[in-house]
């Protein structure tokens, strides 16, 4: 009976230890306040503050056609230790742009 306690107590650690290591996904609907092609990355608010978020490799060649002042529902990374979100997709939903869509590889 100590034996199964102790293999159910590891195991439940173990799964905590995961959930806690793995990165966070979290939405933000924001306006694009910039975009900061040089440095891959979208200036946007939430909640009354102002911050950037990166653009991972795939999207850097499609950050500048999100529209300035468009509501843009984007899904990012929390990465923590100082680093800003990393963008994972995103849809335009008020603006004209040529990518409304981008799926985390692609724009449509």
């Amino acid at each position: 009976m100590a034996l199964i306690r102790t293999i159910l107590l590891a195991a439940s650690l173990t799964v905590l230890f995961i959930t806690s290591a793995r990165a966070e996904d979290k939405s933000f609907y924001s306006p694009v306040i910039d975009i900061d092609k040089e440095h891959s990355r979208i200036l946007i608010s939430q909640l009354g503050s102002v911050f950037y978020i990166e653009a991972p490799d795939a999207a850097k060649s499609h950050i500048e056609k999100l529209p300035i002042s468009g509501l843009v529902d984007f899904v990012v990374e929390m990465r923590g230790e100082g680093k800003p979100p990393l963008v994972k997709t995103w849809k335009v939903k008020s603006g004209e742009s040529t990518c409304m869509y981008f799926n985390g590889k692609e724009c449509k």
